[in-house]
C-alpha cells in the first residue's frame, strides 16, 4: 500500500504472523479499551433510565414493594403488639395471628384480582357498592354496630373478628367511579359539567355521610382524597374542582367545629408537651418513639414506648414504633417503598390506553398514598391525628383486605399493558410437560 494512500488518521505496526507480516490497523483518538474517558456516568445513566423503562417495571414494582410492605408490617404489628396483648391477658403472639390469617386471606384475594381482566372488574362495580352501602347502613343500627374509640364503625362477626364497612367503601368509590366515568368518556358526556358531577358526587357524598355517622373523619378524608382523583383524572375544569373542594373544605370545617374531640387534636399539631389533662399525650409520645430511634433504632423489639406510653402502638403509631426500633433506617425504607408504589401505580396509569384501567388504577393509588400521608404526617406531627391505618403495614383485618385486593388490580393492569403481557409471555418455557412427554413417546424404544 503506498504512503500516499494512507488516511492521516490511521496509523500501521506490522505484526508476524507465521511467516506473513501483516499491517495492524489503530485508529488514534481513542483509549485501548475503546470507551470514552467521559462516558462511563452518562452510559451508567442510560443503563439505568433503560432499565427503569422496560414494561414490566410497573409490575415487579408493585408486586415487590406491597409484599415487601406487608411482611415488614407483620414483623412490625408483632413486636409493637406483644405488650398491648399482655396487658389484656391474652397471649403475645395474639394480635399478630390475627393479622396473618388477613394477611393470607389478603393474599389469595390479591392474587385473584390479579388474575381477573378488567371487564370482571367492571362487573364487580356495582355489587360491591350496593353491598357496601347496606352494611353502612346496618352498622348505625343500635345492637348491630359496635362503638370502637368512640366511632361506631364496627360489626361484630363472632368470635374476635369484627369488620368495619367503611374501609371496604374506599374499594366501592374506586371501581364504582372508574367504570362510571369511563362509560361517559365512551360516550363523550365528560365535556359537561352535569355529566361529570351526577352521580359520581351525589354518591360519593352519600358513603360519606353514612361514614360520619360513625364519627369516622380519617375514612371521610381518604374518600374525598379518592373522589377528588376521580374527578382530576376525568379532567374536571378548575372552576368546578375549586366548587366540590369548597364544598367539602365547609363541610370539613363544619365537622371540625362541632366536635371538641377534633378540635382538640387539631390544637395538637406540632405539640411538644402533652397539654393540660394529657389531651397531646399520644402526638408527644409519638414523637418521643421517633426520636429515641437515631439512626438504626434500638433494636427489633426494644421499643420502650410500646410499654403502656405510646397508645395504639400496633395500629394508628406503628410507624412510631418502626422509627424507634429500626431508627431512620427503618422509616426512610418504609417511606421509600410507598413512594415506588406510588410512582409505579401512576405509571400504569399515565401509559393506558383503556379509561377504566386509568380511572381505577389513578384512584387506587391516591387511596393508597394519601393515607400513607395522612398517618406519617399525624405521627410526625405534621397533621391532626385522624385514626387511620398505615395501608399494608398497621393491625387490621378490615382495612387489610380491601386494600391487598386493590393492589391486585394495580397488578392486574400492569400485567395486561401489550408490551408487558409480550415480556412475559417471552419468560414462560418455550416446551410444557405435555409436548415433552408426546416427544418421549414418539421415540423409538431403542433411543430412551
Amino acid at each position: 500500500m503506498p504512503a500516499e494512500a494512507i488516511p492521516p488518521g490511521l496509523v500501521l505496526r506490522s505484526r508476524a504472523v507465521g511467516s506473513v507480516r501483516r499491517p495492524a490497523v489503530k485508529r488514534t483518538g481513542s483509549s485501548s479499551s475503546g470507551r470514552s474517558p467521559r462516558g462511563g456516568p452518562r452510559r451508567l445513566f442510560e443503563q439505568v433510565r433503560r432499565a427503569w423503562d422496560r414494561p414490566l417495571t410497573a409490575y415487579y414494582l408493585i408486586l415487590g414493594s406491597s409484599l415487601l410492605i406487608t411482611v415488614l408490617g407483620l414483623v412490625m404489628v408483632y413486636s409493637a403488639s406483644m405488650i398491648k396483648a399482655l396487658e389484656l391477658s391474652l397471649p403475645a403472639s395474639y394480635f399478630f395471628r390475627k393479622q396473618f390469617l388477613a394477611a393470607m386471606i389478603g393474599g389469595a384475594l390479591m392474587a385473584a384480582a390479579a388474575r381477573m381482566p378488567a371487564k370482571l372488574h367492571r362487573a364487580l362495580a356495582y355489587p360491591i357498592l350496593v353491598v357496601t352501602v347496606f352494611l353502612m347502613i346496618v352498622v348505625q343500627i343500635p345492637g348491630i354496630g359496635m362503638r370502637v374509640n368512640g366511632n361506631q364503625n364496627w360489626i361484630y362477626l363472632g368470635g374476635p373478628f369484627q369488620l368495619q364497612p367503611s374501609e371496604f367503601g374506599k374499594l366501592a368509590l374506586v371501581l364504582w367511579g372508574a367504570d362510571l366515568l369511563a362509560r361517559k368518556q365512551d360516550k363523550r358526556l365528560l365535556t359537561q359539567w352535569k355529566h361529570m358531577l351526577v352521580p359520581l358526587v351525589p354518591v360519593a357524598f352519600l358513603l360519606l355521610g353514612l361514614i360520619m355517622l360513625g364519627g369516622d373523619m380519617g375514612t371521610t378524608m381518604i374518600l374525598s382524597a379518592i373522589l377528588f382523583g376521580l374527578l382530576w383524572l376525568a379532567g374536571a375544569p378548575t372552576r368546578l374542582f375549586a366548587g366540590v373542594l369548597s364544598v367539602a373544605g365547609s363541610l370539613a370545617v363544619l365537622f371540625i367545629k362541632t366536635s371538641p374531640n377534633r378540635m382538640g387534636r387539631l390544637a395538637c399539631i406540632g405539640a411538644t408537651d402533652p397539654g393540660p389533662q394529657d389531651k397531646c399525650w399520644q402526638a408527644v409520645h409519638g414523637i418521643y418513639a421517633l426520636a429515641s430511634g437515631g439512626w438504626f433504632g434500638s433494636g427489633l423489639g426494644a421499643s420502650v414506648e410500646k410499654w403502656g406510653q405510646l397508645p395504639e402502638p400496633h395500629t394508628d403509631f406503628i410507624f412510631a414504633i418502626t422509627g424507634e426500633e429500626l431508627g431512620l433506617a427503618g422509616t426512610l425504607s418504609v417511606l421509600a417503598l410507598f413512594a415506588a408504589l406510588g410512582y409505579a401505580g401512576i405509571r400504569v396509569a399515565g401509559r393506558t390506553e383503556d379509561p377504566f384501567v386509568r380511572y381505577a388504577a389513578g384512584g387506587v393509588t391516591t387511596w393508597i398514598v394519601a393515607q400513607a400521608v395522612i398517618n406519617i404526617g399525624a405521627v410526625l406531627g405534621l397533621l391532626p391525628i385522624a385514626g387511620v391505618p398505615l395501608p399494608l403495614f398497621s393491625y387490621g383485618g378490615s382495612a387489610l383486605l380491601p386494600t391487598m385486593f386493590a393492589v391486585g388490580l394495580l397488578i392486574s393492569f400492569a400485567r395486561d399493558d401489550p408490551a408487558a403481557r409480550a415480556a412475559l409471555a417471552m419468560r414462560q418455557p418455550r416446551v410444557s410437560w405435555k409436548s415433552m412427554r408426546r416427544r418421549v413417546k414418539k421415540r423409538p424404544s431403542g433411543e430412551r
